[in-house]
């Protein structure tokens, strides 16, 4: 089971590696179109009826999301204004949940009933698996609410993943159908998406290998 965690947490590092290489790699092409990100991500939103979705700058390098709270499309100062193949796909990626959420895209829907119990149960979750395997004896039950709740942090990785393969998806379909990008444009904007994806999936099975090694402390303390 240990030797599963590394390999998920090397496979975590490596794809993580390969998505930054792929994004220094293709921001040095410039989109022929001339339009930056934000000027994508407003051309998308206006092609799809969508009006009351706010396009701003955020601080940092790949800062990049989208907020459903305050309908924003918040894109990191590398995407805001630059005309790089990688910000246009990052911009239309993120725009891609603002389409999302105006449609009620089930899988958004189910993430965002979880964010808030998760964003609760990820600042106690570590303590209370650290002490449920330090009393673990005495008090099996602690380990297993920490399980329970670290449960509900692997199920929202994994929720996630359709969320962001669908809006890798509408981005890409758009930016072909508009005709904003070329054909010899595509295999960049796609590299980029895919391996961004890829961070999500990584993550998903460092969790899911990180739960059942919880899971295996728990249950051999009842032997």
């Amino acid at each position: 089971m240990i030797l599963l965690l590394v390999l998920a947490f090397a496979l975590s590092a490596l794809v993580a590696w390969q998505f930054r290489s792929t994004v220094s790699k293709y921001k040095q092409f410039a989109f022929k179109s001339g339009l930056t990100g934000k000027e994508v991500a407003q051309r998308m939103l206006e092609d799809h009826n969508i009006y009351n979705v706010k396009i701003i700058s955020t601080p940092g390098s790949l800062t990049d999301h989208y907020n459903p709270l305050n309908r924003t499309i918040n894109l990191s100062e590398d995407s805001y204004n630059s005309n790089s193949i990688v910000a246009v796909a990052v911009a239309a990626h993120e725009t891609g949940h603002a389409i999302q959420h105006a449609r009620s895209y089930y899988w958004l829907t189910i993430r965002s009933v979880l964010v808030p119990v998760v964003s609760f149960s990820s600042n106690i979750v570590p303590w209370i698996l650290i002490g449920g395997i330090l009393t673990i004896s005495a008090f099996p039950a602690l380990i297993w609410i920490g399980i329970a709740l670290f449960a509900m942090t692997t199920l929202f990785t994994f929720v996630t993943l359709p969320v962001e393969f669908d809006a890798s998806k509408r981005a890409l379909n758009w930016l072909l159908g508009s005709g904003l990008l070329m054909q010899n444009e595509h295999q960049a904007a796609y590299d980029t998406l895919k391996w961004a994806a890829m961070t999500y999936v990584a993550n998903a099975l460092s969790s899911l290998f990180t739960l059942l090694y919880y899971v295996m402390i728990a249950l051999s303390a009842r032997r």
